[in-house]
C-alpha cells in the first residue's frame, strides 16, 4: 500500500490560498504568539527529557554502587 502525505495533493496555488485563509482566521498578531508558545512547549519538552535522562542515569549509578561487592 502506498502512503500519501496530506500535502501531496496540493498544487502550486492551493498552499498560498490556505495560508491566506489561516491569516484571515487567526490574524497576523496571533500567529507569532502561537509559534512562540509552540517553541516554549518544545523547549519544556526537551528540558523534561533531559531531566528524566539524568535521573535515570543517577539511579543506574546508585544501583551499580550498591551491587558492587565491598573489598576488605
Amino acid at each position: 500500500m502506498h502512503t500519501v502525505f496530506p500535502v501531496a495533493w496540493l498544487n502550486g496555488w492551493e498552499l498560498p490560498a490556505i495560508i491566506v485563509v489561516i491569516l484571515l482566521l487567526f490574524g497576523g498578531t496571533k500567529i507569532p504568539q502561537l509559534m512562540r508558545g509552540l517553541g516554549r512547549g518544545v523547549g519544556e519538552f526537551k528540558k523534561g527529557i533531559e531531566e528524566g535522562r539524568s535521573m535515570l542515569e543517577n539511579s543506574v549509578e546508585e544501583l551499580d554502587e550498591k551491587q558492587q561487592p565491598k573489598q576488605p
